[in-house]
């Protein structure tokens, strides 16, 4: 469905899934106790903490397109447990990077608990992931990363270039770590499984945008063939919050692009070293995110772009995937006969100075996002946090969600759109052989 202003294609991690049954679109006039607008991670916490919490209220959850079709089927499927914080080791900053890192653990527990609990067929594999670096920007990040994660006692296991290889199958990395907590995901079963286990009070109906929120007592939401009056609305639709007059100076969007292989074969799978599975971050942040998937494709993301807050359009996105296709040959050359099934894009909520989003918004209206990246795992922490804190319940996690910094100021259009270019651009500087 593209309805013009919550664009989706069918270019992404669900059409590596089977066919899903969408439920119906919002019709007609409803009532609610409670709006989620968003079933991402974030909205999909924050239906469920309150449909758990709050069992004799109705709380009805809106997303402008089918689930798994948004930013939270999209990305690259690392539950991100201990965040990686550019530039040089800063002891004055210990107490914030703590605070990050224990909403990310947060947020990778309640993942934990609903993928056991509901059994969800996610390729959930919580092994940690690999920092990994190839150029010499990107092993000097190395060094400050392993000196942040020793200064606060995180587990984890530097690693040579030979060490990296024979685990991965690559000879591109030439220093690395391996980080102890952190799991790999297929983003569009988790969401998917997260939306069709949610408790009977909370009813979700895709296909439905927001077009508009009419402020009052009790709230309006409009979408295109009906209307929802609520007491109370929680807004989880990161970077699409603009849209709906939030933000709009303050959190703009990064549109990223990825391959997939073909599904290899147990000799091609063998060469890639001793692990069934694996993923890569880049220690550069213009670097490429690489996976070896459960089920044995490679996964490959390595472009980033200011691109209005939009989608990728199928010519664009066979440009980038030659980008894609250098990459890959580059780290596996003895792969390089190994086809591209599918090339994918997908949008990411950034603000220029790196923080995220936890407010009260407007009366009865509260809000979350702007990840930077980072959105499995924190984003689940914010919506369960933002469920609790509209309710006026307390907690060290909902505190920490709310000493976030403030926001850097965006300049309105056309300044916006020249920012964010070369804001993005900047990402990429001595990116070199991490790309």
């Amino acid at each position: 469905m593209n309805n013009g202003i919550f664009e989706t294609d069918r270019h992404g991690w669900a059409e590596l899934l089977p066919p899903r049954q969408a439920t119906a679109p919002l019709r007609g006039e409803h009532r609610a106790d409670w709006a989620v607008v968003g079933a991402g991670v974030t909205g999909l916490a924050a239906a469920r903490r309150l449909a758990e919490s709050r069992p004799d209220q109705e709380i009805a959850l809106l997303d402008a397109r089918e689930v798994g079709q948004g930013a939270s089927g999209r990305n690259s499927g690392y539950a991100v447990a201990v965040s990686h914080f550019g530039g040089g080791f800063s002891r004055k900053d210990i107490d914030e990077y703590r605070r990050v890192n224990r909403i990310n653990q947060a947020g990778l527990t309640l993942l934990r608990e609903r993928v056991e609990a509901d059994n969800l067929a996610c390729q959930w594999r919580e092994q940690g992931f690999y920092h990994a670096a190839a150029d010499s920007r990107a092993q000097a990040e190395c060094r400050y990363f392993c000196e942040y994660l020793s200064a606060l006692d995180i587990a984890h296991t530097p690693l040579s270039s030979n060490e990296l290889a024979a685990r991965l199958g690559t000879n591109t990395y030439q220093s690395g770590v391996h980080v102890d907590q952190g799991a790999l995901v297929q983003p569009a079963a988790l969401v998917r499984g997260l939306a069709d286990t949610l408790p009977a009070n909370a009813r979700l109906h895709e296909n439905s945008p927001v077009t508009r929120l009419d402020h009052g007592t009790p709230l309006r939401l409009v979408t295109p063939e009906g209307t929802l009056l609520a007491d109370n609305v929680l807004l989880a639709t990161n970077f699409e919050a603009p849209k709906l007059g939030f933000l709009a100076r303050r959190l703009s969007a990064s549109t990223l692009t990825g391959s997939f292989t073909r599904v290899l074969s147990q000799e091609e799978r063998t060469s890639l070293g001793s692990l069934s599975d694996w993923g890569v971050l880049s220690l550069h942040s213009g670097g490429a995110t690489v996976r070896l998937t459960v089920d044995g494709r490679i996964s490959l993301r390595n472009t980033a772009e200011y691109n209005g807050g939009q989608l990728l359009s199928d010519a664009q996105l066979k440009q980038r995937q030659e980008t894609h296709r250098e990459s890959f040959e580059r780290r596996f050359p003895h792969l390089a006969h190994v086809p591209f099934e599918f090339a994918w894009s997908g949008v990411e909520g950034i603000s220029r100075n790196g923080t995220n989003f936890f407010s009260k918004a407007a009366k009865n209206v509260f809000i979350a996002g702007g990840y930077n990246g980072s959105g499995v795992s924190r984003g689940t922490a914010f919506g369960h946090a933002l469920a609790d804190y509209a309710r006026g319940a307390d907690s060290d996690l909902v505190r920490d969600c709310l000493a976030c910094a403030p926001a850097s100021w965006i300049p309105p259009r056309p300044l916006v759109n020249i920012g964010a270019y070369f804001t993005v651009k900047k990402r990429f500087i001595g990116v070199g052989l991490d790309r």
